[in-house]
């Protein structure tokens, strides 16, 4: 399967020679009320990148972490102007992400 994420499109083609499918996982999920009931069932697809070895099937890789030197400076001026510090975790930080490159996957 192949991507076309400059529309949003997912389209089946076939697999050129020179490349090789990706897997793919479903992953699924309850979602439960406050009161211990089951509000509604989430699935996703998950394509299995694990397995690309870097130099061959990719080149650079990304990831939003703060170098300790930029972490000082900001504890820094919080101190300094008398601010607060709030800290957060985004899980869904690559969700989104827009590949330049076309990637072939297995049929689920």
């Amino acid at each position: 399967m192949s991507s076309s994420l400059e529309n949003n499109t997912w389209m089946l083609s076939d697999l050129p020679p020179s490349s090789k499918p990706l897997g793919c996982k479903w992953i699924s999920k309850k979602k439960m009320n406050v009161n211990g009931t089951i509000d509604k069932f989430k699935v996703r697809l998950f394509i299995q990148g694990f397995i690309q070895n870097h130099g061959v099937d990719y080149f650079d890789t990304y990831a939003p972490v703060a170098r300790i030197s930029t972490i000082r400076l900001l504890i820094a001026l919080e101190s300094i102007h008398n601010l607060v510090i709030h800290q957060m975790d985004v899980k869904i930080a690559f969700l989104n992400g827009e590949l330049e490159e076309e990637v072939y996957m297995k049929n689920p």
